[in-house]
């Protein structure tokens, strides 16, 4: 008689240890749920950097045109944005390397955007005027604006699904200003 009860008792425990599967498919749906709730948020957070890194980027590129302007004034400003980096190290500063970006920055693409920087002669060979912008690298995933600032210090932001920086001072001065 003794051995028919600890068969029960045994029978009993297997049964409530551990969980069943439909426990555990109730815990992977709330997973589940909980990651789609997070995921498009974690997206947009991400898309978000990216441009706030582009729109500085942009700017840091604005200020380099002007130290380029400052040490090789009879060029104006820089013609593109390599000759505002420089390689090798040290970098020795140059009318085509003039070493005044970091190599990632000159490079034309960091934070999932690519960059462009020009300047652009109106006589006389000297770039009185300049451009620098930036596009996402993959419109949607990296970023959704672009982002340009002209001579004149106005930062420009266009929501466009184009992947091509603004090459020119007429394509940025057609986006809307930043408010």
């Amino acid at each position: 008689m003794r051995n028919h009860t600890s068969n029960r008792t045994r029978a009993a425990l297997s049964q409530e240890a551990g969980f069943s599967l439909i426990e555990l498919l109730i815990v992977v749906a709330i997973i589940l749920i909980i990651a789609a709730i997070a995921i498009p948020s974690l997206l947009r957070s991400r898309i978000a950097a990216n441009e706030a890194s582009a729109a500085s980027a942009v700017r840091t590129i604005t200020s380099a045109q002007y130290a380029y302007n400052a040490a090789y004034p009879t060029m104006g400003f820089a013609p593109d944005l390599a000759s505002l980096g420089g390689a090798g190290v040290p970098c020795v500063p140059s009318v085509t390397a003039a070493c005044i970006l970091d190599p990632s920055l000159a490079s034309g693409q960091r934070s999932g955007y690519n960059f462009l920087a020009g300047g652009f002669a109106s006589g006389g060979g000297l770039n009185t005027s300049f451009v620098s912008s930036s596009a996402p690298s993959n419109y949607g995933i990296t970023g959704v604006r672009k982002f340009c600032m002209l001579a004149d210090g106005s930062l420009h932001i266009h929501p466009g699904s184009d992947t091509t920086p603004a090459p020119d001072v007429s394509t940025c001065v057609s986006y809307p200003i930043a408010q």
